[in-house]
């Protein structure tokens, strides 16, 4: 048997017992009156400690009236917002494990989830419940739960948390489901105990007190919302969420965790990037920045006020697996590291033969140890692929999760990543499977063949480009239409290729070297289109042209199908403020994507306005 290369270290050695539940409750008891999460500025909306516990205590016990208990799994459809750390724990205390899911999803996506876990409950708010009402055929088997009307105060009528339920770390906490190389989503299912051995390594490697405000920027489907959440209530801080232009634009974002003194914060990688180049002030309250999702191209410059952590981790290992400090004095030819194993976690370079690779080749990531996922959620087919029996381990048991990343090992011990063994992708920090979206393309009548990938044709700025093959004209609005209706914004491509065929390799698989960039050639879009035509149009379309680097652009162009994205969105939106004197939402921006739309939406709010008046918030339902 060979020696396991893996980085362990006395002081990262610890055995979590008590789960994040227990640990909460125990805060809320020394500081009920301390400010638990908080939303908003203007108008805030907060809870402390205590009303958190109790809260999340009187759902429990209206839960377990309707037979939850453990490892029973509850859909938890809610924005950022305080009543979803109060659903969750809720959810916990009755001893069943919540289902995550992103109110943005299409309703089929989020019907297939719930059916997919036989999720008999899901919680959600009116608006939400709402909209699953009107899909109920899809979710008949999912009683649906509006958390507004439960009256979780300490004067309302749902009934009061009897004795705690005895949850072990062998119980599930939470199932996440990811994009899936079948077409279909798969769900991954994480223990207490993985989740209490991040949040015992995360208050050994950053120290979170009482005293310190954290941000939360992440989307409940996003495993970062976990990791943002959870190591802090577990310590007593208070957990701040940013709104949904804030946390999508770098400057003010910046301005923002200046101004609510944010002392940690997680920011996903291609949004720290921009972070890191801008100007800081001296005097900040923020300590430590702490990135992950994607790969880190730059090093933090010298002299900023903190400091910065890169982080590695798959969904199927409780979301972090490596991390190291990222110190400003860049290697030449070398992107930051993604530093070494946390506590409790083995980290193996193997070959194709499970066999270690020599020092610095490359190798495939296996990872073992603490807070590994039980699995995938009944898919034992796919489970016994990925989660194979630990060969360098002698406790019975012991499992290795085959991630299909790459990388090297440094001379210093940590890890430089290199890429996949497969197709997968990350985009802005989510996993992608290309596959899934070419079954979802299969099902177009005009389609005869697709291929899905993701292109980097500007440096830092990777999206999907789709290429097909059709039997007749598609326009490019009407692809993504269909595609959002199956799949999240995320994963709909940001430009569609037309072929008259793939290009084939020696052995007639499709070669990939060989198929054209996007250009005004082969791009499908609406050629009915038309220039600028009104002055507010042209400004708006040579502000495009210097975001995306894309001349000609004309008024009916979607600003997403041009390569935009919600990031991306969030400068165009500082950069029409600065034009027009006019703040626009990001809502705006997606239900108004085009030069047209945009122009009529400023000259609706300028009309009748002098220049440089400030302006309402336009919100386009």
């Amino acid at each position: 048997m060979a020696t396991a290369d893996v980085y362990s270290g006395v002081s990262h050695r610890f055995a979590p017992s008590v789960c994040v539940p227990d640990l909460v409750a125990a805060r809320a008891a020394e500081r009920p009156k301390s400010v638990a999460v908080c939303a908003g500025t203007q108008v805030r909306s907060e809870l402390t400690y205590g009303e958190l516990n109790q809260r999340a205590g009187r759902l429990a016990g209206y839960l377990r009236s309707l037979g939850v208990g453990r490892d029973i799994l509850v859909g938890l459809c809610l924005p950022r917002s305080p009543e979803m750390a109060v659903a969750a724990l809720g959810i916990w205390k009755a001893g069943g494990a919540y289902v995550p899911m992103d109110p943005a999803y299409p309703a089929e996506r989020l019907a297939f989830m719930l059916d997919d876990a036989q999720a008999p409950l899901v919680i959600c708010n009116s608006a939400i419940a709402r909209r699953l009402q009107a899909t109920k055929s899809q979710i008949a088997k999912s009683k649906i739960i509006d958390i507004a009307k439960l009256k979780l105060t300490s004067d309302g009528a749902a009934p009061v948390e009897s004795s705690p339920t005895d949850i072990s770390p062998r119980n599930l906490a939470y199932v996440i489901y990811t994009s899936g190389s079948t077409g279909k989503p798969k769900g991954e299912e994480i223990t207490h105990g993985g989740l209490a051995n991040l949040v015992g390594w995360h208050r050994q490697a950053f120290s979170p007190t009482p005293a310190d405000r954290a941000s939360h920027l992440a989307g409940l489907g996003f495993d970062a919302a976990v990791w943002e959440l959870w190591p802090y209530l577990a310590a007593g801080a208070s957990v701040h969420l940013a709104d949904e232009l804030t946390r999508n634009s770098a400057e003010l974002l910046r301005d923002w965790l200046v101004a609510q003194g944010i002392s940690i914060s997680f920011v996903p990688t291609p949004l720290a990037e921009r972070l890191l180049t801008l100007k800081w002030p001296r005097r900040t309250a923020l300590r430590i920045l702490l990135t992950g999702g994607d790969t880190l191209h730059h090093y933090p410059p010298a002299g900023l006020p903190f400091g910065a952590d890169n982080n590695y981790g798959p969904t199927e290992r409780t979301v972090v697996a490596t991390s190291a400090p990222v110190a400003p004095d860049p290697h030449p030819g070398m992107l930051p590291p993604i530093g070494r194993a946390i506590a409790n976690t083995e980290i193996y370079l193997l070959d194709e033969r499970l066999e270690q690779v020599a020092a610095g080749a490359p190798g495939e990531i296996y990872i073992g140890g603490a807070g590994l996922a039980r699995g995938y959620h009944n898919r034992p087919d796919l489970t016994e692929q990925k989660f194979i029996p630990n060969p360098f381990s002698t406790k019975p048991g012991a499992r290795l999760y085959k991630s299909g990343d790459l990388a090297r090992r440094l001379p210093d011990g940590q890890l430089a990543f290199l890429g996949r063994t497969d197709d997968q992708v990350k985009i802005r920090g989510h996993r992608i499977e290309p596959n899934e979206i070419v079954s979802i393309l299969g099902r177009h009548p005009q389609i005869r063949e697709s291929l899905v990938l993701a292109r980097e044709d500007r440096p830092g700025d990777p999206h999907l480009v789709a290429y097909l093959a059709l039997d007749s004209e598609v326009r490019d609005s009407g692809l993504r239409d269909f595609l959002r209706e199956h799949l999240p914004d995320y994963m709909v491509p940001a430009m569609f290729v037309r072929l008259d065929r793939f290009p084939l390799t020696a052995h007639g698989k499709i070669d990939r070297a060989a198929l054209p960039a996007p250009g005004p050639e082969n791009i499908i879009e609406d050629q009915s289109s038309a220039a600028p035509r009104t002055p507010v149009e042209r400004r708006i379309a040579g502000i495009l042209t210097g975001l995306l680097g894309r001349e000609d652009i004309r008024r009916d162009d979607n600003f997403f199908f041009l390569g935009g994205h919600s990031l991306m969105g969030a400068q165009l939106l500082v950069k029409l403020r600065e034009a027009f004197a006019v703040e626009l939402s990001l809502r705006t921006l997606f239900a108004a994507p085009t030069v047209a739309a945009l122009a009529a939406e400023i000259e609706r709010l300028t009309e009748d306005k002098p220049l440089g008046e400030s302006l309402v918030v336009a919100s386009v339902p």
